[in-house]
């Protein structure tokens, strides 16, 4: 179960001369032109608070917004995951295309996007995907898929007639702010390219990224 890569240009620390968002958006697209199901993907990484000490959680998530800000994506805020950003402000995520031989891994700062920014995106989301965020309390528990079934139908008969659905009180975005961005392509041998950008932070914001190339 070992896949050989290569055959593409190298991994080069000119392909990020204008940045990293502009690399990371390159290869979503070109995942997307591929064929690959849902090149928007990520598996998102939070650390959960327990009383035996902080252990990591993951999920794959949709990306639904990416700048030279971040990457953004919308959730329930009372999830699982809400609550751990809620405790620890940090995440990790990782996009990876296996059929391209690529990974893209952005780590750092969580804040929620402005209620301006989740109701320009939620709008634009089907109405079944509406009613749907509505009716799932996210990560709780549920004693059968029949009354999950039955709270859509109760949500969806509560806005029947209703035009344009409100967006929840307790759902929305969350930017993730990267301070590393890691590009991974794989090579033939074992020998991939790993290439890691750090971005300044605050008082340093006028400073040049840091580019630095990994062993892999």
């Amino acid at each position: 179960m070992r896949a050989e890569y290569g055959g593409d240009d190298d991994l080069s620390e000119s392909w990020l001369a204008d940045g990293w968002e502009p690399l990371l958006r390159n290869w979503i697209e070109l995942a997307t032109s591929a064929g690959i199901t849902e090149p928007n993907a990520m598996v998102l990484a939070t650390v959960e608070l327990t009383d035996g000490g902080p252990r990591p959680a993951s999920r794959t998530v949709l990306c639904k917004g990416l700048s030279a800000e971040g990457v953004t994506f919308y959730t329930n805020y009372d999830s699982a995951k809400g609550d751990q950003l809620h405790a620890v402000p940090y995440a990790s995520a990782t996009f990876a295309w296996p059929k391209l031989g690529r990974q893209v891994t952005v780590r750092g700062r969580v804040d929620q996007v402005s209620s301006e920014v989740t109701t320009v995106y939620w709008r634009s989301r089907p109405r079944n995907s509406q009613l749907g965020a509505w009716a799932s309390h996210q990560s709780r528990t549920v004693a059968s898929r029949a009354d999950l079934d039955r709270a859509l139908s109760d949500v969806t008969a509560r806005f029947e007639g209703v035009a344009q659905i409100p967006v929840p009180a307790n759902w929305g975005g969350y930017i993730l702010r990267p301070e590393q961005v890691e590009f991974w392509q794989g090579r033939r041998s074992r020998l991939h390219n790993r290439i890691r950008v750090t971005l300044p932070d605050g008082a340093a914001a006028t400073a040049a990224a840091r580019v630095e190339r990994l062993q892999p």
